[in-house]
């Protein structure tokens, strides 16, 4: 987690607008909004800066090299909106928001997925896991061949796991449960913080061994110089292949705390969860680098009702809320958890892809809005 350096607190925050693709372009000013709204901030310069699929179709460029000077010279943070990346493959086209994490170094993909219960769960108690996603390696490096044989075409892709970037991922998700385990403390919570090891290593025992060794090498040299009372003490540590994970994080989700996991799996395992909470439209995220934070709503594009005021900006205030907190705005964070909080429990004003949602984007934004104030 960032704090605020002292030049920070004299001068305006620079955060970078990059709104992208679709119902990207609808979200991001309501999380924008919100942001000038909110109590305890420095004063806030946005910069809009351009990227996505839609660009791409119209300058033959996803991802402007001047974005990424200006992120790297002027911004603070960023917000990114939604993209559409195509199914098939189309020449010249990678993703941007790919390649903003490999350049601004956010190796970490960071998805809460918590909040109170809402009409239709399926659970009793609100749901409050965080996926850990390393962010930078496994098959989304897309090195992919296809290649002609007798038989036909044979496609193949490489998948990447470096100890470095495991043990890296393994210290990022041990700070985060450290966190949770000091606000639970905090609250006067006896809740046990635990954080989990994702992997196949029992089919894939080389890069998914690699993984579980290297994160669960992060634990054991905390425990070994320390006599077991390190900077983990009192953080328990467990392992679960993917598999079976995703079948007992869908019949009893409340055992998982902090998740962590490779690039593919964590990216599966988020998108599944946000089904726990109703919808993807209220799931946050954050990229995060030792340096630089990025904040951006799980949701995709979402093309079938773009420009029709119908889609839900919770996930783009909260991934707001989020990048404040990783900057180390605690308080300003909390004070927009909360009014998003109050506004699901309250059961008016959602959006249609919630139970019983017939409110706008609009709507859910005014709703904020005054919660907040």
């Amino acid at each position: 987690m960032l704090r605020p350096s002292p030049v920070m607190m004299q001068r305006a925050l620079r955060i970078g607008m990059i709104p992208a693709d679709g119902i990207g372009r609808e979200v991001l000013p309501v999380a924008q909004r919100v942001l000038e709204a909110t109590p305890g901030l420095p004063k806030m310069e946005f910069v809009p800066l351009q990227a996505g699929f839609e660009l791409f179709q119209k300058t033959g460029e996803a991802l402007p090299q001047q974005t990424i000077d200006v992120l790297k010279s002027e911004c603070d943070a960023a917000m990114f909106g939604s993209v559409s990346s195509p199914s098939h493959k189309v020449e010249g086209y990678s993703s941007p928001i790919v390649r903003l994490r490999k350049e601004l170094g956010l190796y970490a993909n960071i998805r809460p997925v918590s909040g109170p219960v809402l009409p239709g769960a399926q659970f009793d108690k609100p749901i409050d896991m965080v996926t850990i996603r390393e962010n930078t390696e496994c098959l989304y490096i897309k090195s992919e061949t296809l290649e002609d044989t007798p038989q036909g075409q044979v496609a193949r892709a490489i998948r990447q796991i470096s100890e470095q970037a495991s043990t890296r991922i393994g210290r990022k998700a041990f700070e985060v449960a450290r966190a949770r385990q000091a606000m639970r403390e905090t609250a006067g919570s006896s809740a046990q913080t635990k954080v989990t090891i994702c992997h196949k290593s029992n089919v894939l025992s080389v890069t998914d061994g690699l993984f579980r060794t290297s994160v669960r090498g992060v634990y054991d040299a905390d425990r070994a110089e320390n006599g077991g009372e390190g900077r983990y003490k009192g953080i328990a540590l467990d392992e679960q292949l993917v598999d079976s994970m995703v079948y007992r994080m869908f019949r009893e989700p409340h055992v998982f705390d902090v998740i962590v996991a490779p690039n593919l799996y964590g990216d599966i395992i988020s998108d599944g969860a946000a089904a726990l909470v109703g919808s993807l439209g209220l799931v946050a995220s954050v990229n995060a680098g030792d340096k630089f934070i990025m904040g951006e709503p799980v949701h995709g594009s979402a093309p079938d009702i773009c420009g029709q005021n119908k889609a839900n900006p919770v996930a783009a205030v909260r991934s707001a809320a989020l990048m404040l907190e990783y900057m180390g705005y605690t308080e300003p964070a909390l004070k927009i958890y909360r009014a998003v909080d109050a506004v699901l429990s309250e059961g008016r004003t959602l959006t249609p892809d919630l139970p019983g949602g017939t409110s706008t984007t609009s709507d859910v934004e005014a709703a904020i809005l005054r919660a907040l104030s």
